[in-house]
């Protein structure tokens, strides 16, 4: 089945350079297309013909769109991609390769934004298992683990859990 939702990322000029950096983290990912501006539009878009407009890229077979679309839009926290990580090594090469140059505020509860300002969290697969039930203790001491965490410790959030 093609995909038929393809998130579109904006940013002011880095759009290349960002399609770059998450195919050299992310296994099976290419630049698909890449499409530059041209003199049409030039009073609109200010942008210099040959430029780089739009990148077209996938992350592990994911579309997404790159544009650069100038300073009139930021990303934000507002929107954020999950990864899900089934080791412990998984979070930790994650963590390390999307925090590099990132917000280091920003990096709290396996939450991290990147050095262009995306959002992502990198979360261990068990994470909705062990804090499903509000009303379980077992699941409250895990929720409490993970609200003192930054990148998030797969078995001391199972430790908490057991008790």
């Amino acid at each position: 089945m093609k995909n038929i939702i393809t998130p579109c990322l904006w940013f002011d000029h880095q759009a290349e350079e960002a399609a770059n950096f998450y195919i050299s983290i992310f296994k099976n990912s290419k630049i698909t297309a890449l499409t530059r501006y041209g003199e049409a539009g030039k009073d609109h878009h200010g942008r210099p013909a040959g430029s780089v407009m739009v990148v077209a890229f996938e992350l592990d077979g994911q579309p997404f769109t790159a544009l650069n679309g100038g300073p009139i839009f930021q990303l934000s926290e507002a929107v954020s991609f999950q990864i899900g990580c089934d080791t412990q090594e998984e979070v930790d090469y994650f963590w390390e390769k999307l925090t590099a140059g990132g917000d280091p505020v920003a990096q709290q509860c396996g939450w991290v934004k990147d050095k262009f300002g995306l959002s992502w969290q990198v979360v261990p697969n068990v994470l909705p298992k062990l804090i499903a039930d509000p009303t379980s203790e077992r699941s409250q001491r895990a929720m409490q683990a993970l609200m003192g965490m930054r990148k998030l410790d797969i078995a001391e959030l199972e430790r908490a859990f057991a008790g």
